[in-house]
């Protein structure tokens, strides 16, 4: 029997199931991007009046945002199906030549100042593109007293972080230094992301490609979209808190008086996650006591040191160090790994990019938690709070030296040692006779 294929789109009209085996759609979760997703139809018609059954929400990921930042954009494979492309042909492309570029720095190594000048020479002054630059990197005395540089500082365009929005202002990001300036280039875009290429200049550079011997050339093939690339997929988090607060009243006389009765209020902050969530027992010698949710359903409850929710990409961070398996970014995937579980069972599982996880304090926890995300802006979380935590649709478009194939593997040789050993001596035929 031929197979026919039909399109099934989240729409505002509830969709018919094309045979038993698929649960019809209903109208869409408001907080998950489009999404498309093609199944086998029966020969047989099925008619409008057929039984209608509520689904489940997708286990296929969000289809990711290829358009970054203003001009960047990702080369379509017209041969690609549900967006899937083979991770070697995922090209970059301009929708119009870049003039802007973020240079990204970390703060105060005085072994990065050779290269960030360089750089930002070559940028200005051959390229003759705008350069923006955080404004405390310019406040570094090594940068402020060189009176050589400050022609080129002064054609700089500068923000601080948290303050100025530039999400449609840069083309494309450059940074200098380790993984972790990586980190920081996704926590100023909370939505599209332009490409990020990253210079190998820190400690261990698993995501750090580019050696910066060859700056110059390589920085002219980005600009001529001539490169490889490779979308590393983010966590959308939704921390919900409730503040508890005492009502009171205020009488004739302006004296407030507190009546004894509680409030709540909840305050909501949402956060894009490039390698992983962390939820500890903080400074508490208890043991962390949290409920894990998955789709709405509670799957398991955490006792231990913590839990990590990692992406494809933070699976070779936290996540391996605690015991975790190592995923491809190209894997559309969430991992789950407990951190020092006082359980013998408690393995590292993975789950599909599409579902919903919600972690919450147990009610019989004997402390508070303590959560990060990405190794900043940590928080305590109460009883009440919610931490919700979905893949993102705004990836970062990470542009490679050679394929996201060979470069990924080739930063678990060169930075983790993977499988590194001494080979095993060739049996000859003298000995096999022993």
């Amino acid at each position: 029997m031929k197979a026919a294929f039909a399109p099934s789109v989240n729409a505002t009209a509830d969709l018919l199931t094309p045979h038993s085996s698929h649960n019809a759609l209903t109208k869409p979760n408001t907080d998950r991007c489009l999404r498309f997703s093609f199944f086998p139809l029966r020969r047989k018609q099925i008619s409008v009046s057929s039984r209608v059954s509520k689904r489940t929400q997708s286990l296929h990921g969000p289809s990711p945002v290829t358009t970054f930042g203003p001009k960047a954009c990702m080369l379509q494979n017209p041969h690609a199906v549900m967006h899937i492309q083979d991770p070697a042909s995922q090209r970059l492309t301009w929708n119009k030549p870049p003039k802007s570029v973020l240079v990204i720095k970390k703060i105060r190594d005085a072994s990065l100042l050779q290269p960030f000048k360089e750089l930002c020479r070559f940028l200005t002054e051959v390229k003759s593109m705008i350069v923006y630059v955080e404004k405390k990197v310019l406040e570094d005395p090594a940068i402020s007293g060189d009176e050589n540089f400050a022609a080129v500082t002064k054609k700089f365009c500068t923000f601080r972080e948290d303050l100025d929005d530039i999400s449609n202002r840069v083309d494309f990001i450059i940074c200098l230094g380790g993984d972790g300036t990586l980190l920081y280039a996704s926590s100023l875009f909370q939505e599209s992301v332009p490409p990020v290429m990253s210079f190998h200049l820190g400690s261990l550079g698993f995501l750090t490609p580019f050696k910066f011997e060859n700056y110059q050339s390589q920085v002219n093939q980005i600009i001529e979209g001539n490169a490889a690339i490779v979308l590393r997929s983010r966590l959308k988090v939704r921390v919900l808190k409730e503040n508890w607060e005492k009502k009171s009243r205020v009488d004739e006389k302006g004296i407030i008086l507190t009546n004894g009765d509680i409030e709540s209020s909840r305050k909501a902050m949402q956060y894009q996650v490039l390698n992983e969530v962390v939820v500890d027992r903080g400074p508490s010698s208890y043991l962390s006591n949290v409920d894990l949710f998955l789709d709405g359903h509670l799957i398991t409850t955490v006792q231990g040191d913590g839990v990590i929710v990692s992406t494809p990409t933070g699976s070779t961070a936290y996540a391996v160090a605690a015991g975790a398996s190592m995923i491809h970014p190209n894997v559309p995937a969430i991992m789950i790994t407990p951190i020092c579980p006082h359980s013998l069972s408690f393995r590292p599982i993975v789950v599909p990019a599409g579902v919903e996880l919600k972690i919450m304090l147990s009610c019989d926890a004997r402390n508070t938690a303590w959560v990060s995300f990405d190794g900043r802006k940590r928080q305590e979380i109460c009883h009440g709070d919610s931490i919700t935590i979905t893949t993102s649709c705004f990836p970062v478009p990470s542009i490679c030296f050679r394929d996201p194939v060979n470069d990924w593997f080739e930063s678990l040789a060169q930075c983790l040692h993977w499988n590194v050993r001494k080979k095993q001596n060739y049996l000859s035929s003298e000995d096999e006779e022993f």
